[in-house]
């Protein structure tokens, strides 16, 4: 009796699962919504100038900096899935997760990846050369760092 029952406490990880898909969901229409409502805006904003243009572009690579965070939830919801519930859901070769070091390296590629969206959406804002030089060395530290995490991970377990 307590084989099955922890065989089958596996499902209590369908609990954040759909709160992650739910999540991910959420932010892709979302965000979607936002994209095509500053697109239209800036369209009816008249003639096209610099300043427009600057501030289309800033949302533009927000709006793609929380997709790729909604990616991520994603990743994860079907990662818990496939670790904990069903191995057999067909996933692209790039998605392959075995375990949860594999969910893991998939989790800081992206962050990685946001992390740099981020720099971008700053570089364009701001005004203070200054004040990006220093974001930009600290992005750099913590990207570093997690590529590090990356490859010592993955000669790990080569």
């Amino acid at each position: 009796m307590l084989r099955r029952m922890l065989s089958s406490s596996r499902f209590i990880v369908l609990v954040p699962v759909f709160a992650t898909l739910i999540a991910s969901i959420s932010m892709l229409l979302y965000e979607a919504v936002v994209v095509v409502t500053a697109v239209v805006d800036t369209a009816w904003q008249g003639a096209p100038s610099a300043k427009n243009a600057k501030t289309l572009a800033v949302g533009l690579i927000e709006a793609v900096d929380l997709f790729l965070i909604a990616i991520a939830l994603y990743i994860i919801s079907l990662g818990m899935y496939v670790l904990f519930v069903d191995d057999a859901i067909q996933l692209p070769k790039w998605l392959d997760i075995r375990n949860l070091d594999d969910l893991k390296n998939n989790l800081v590629s992206v962050v990685i990846v946001v992390l740099a969206v981020l720099f971008l959406r700053e570089a364009i804002a701001r005004n203070s050369a200054y004040d990006l030089l220093a974001f930009g060395a600290a992005l750099t530290l913590i990207i570093a760092a997690l590529t590090l995490f990356l490859t010592k991970r993955g000669a790990h377990n080569d």
